[in-house]
């Protein structure tokens, strides 16, 4: 079996894994020129983010979170969640401990183990 450096998405497409972790996906019925949009903003942001941590200035790291913060709620990772049919939010808990627990079990525990952690930015 190939490895794959992609996380794991739930069988809904609502979440990605990372460490175990379920982390809400963007938004899919976003239009590509609206989540082109955002995403752009939200590297542009945490680039803003980095240049405030590195220059110490409080404010700009203020500004520069309110901005991912921001993208990443206009891309439906954060904020009220883009399904609508009353299933909670179950971003950042385990995947062991939610309705997923028995298909992430199932999972290859490599796939789930690799990533980044899409939190580790944007404090």
């Amino acid at each position: 079996m190939a490895e794959s450096s992609a996380a794991p998405v739930t069988p809904d497409g609502r979440y990605l894994v990372v460490r175990g972790r379920l982390w809400r996906r963007a938004n899919p019925g976003l239009s590509d020129e609206e989540r082109s949009a955002l995403v752009h903003e939200l590297m542009d942001a945490r680039r803003a983010k980095k240049a405030a941590f590195g220059i110490d200035d409080a404010d700009a790291v203020r500004a520069a979170r309110d901005r991912v913060d921001a993208a990443k709620r206009g891309l439906g990772e954060r904020g009220p969640v883009w399904w609508d049919d009353g299933a909670p939010d179950l971003n950042r808990h385990l995947a062991r401990n939610t309705p997923y627990a028995e298909w992430f079990a199932s999972v290859d525990d490599d796939s789930a183990a690799e990533g980044e952690d899409p939190a580790a930015e944007d404090g």
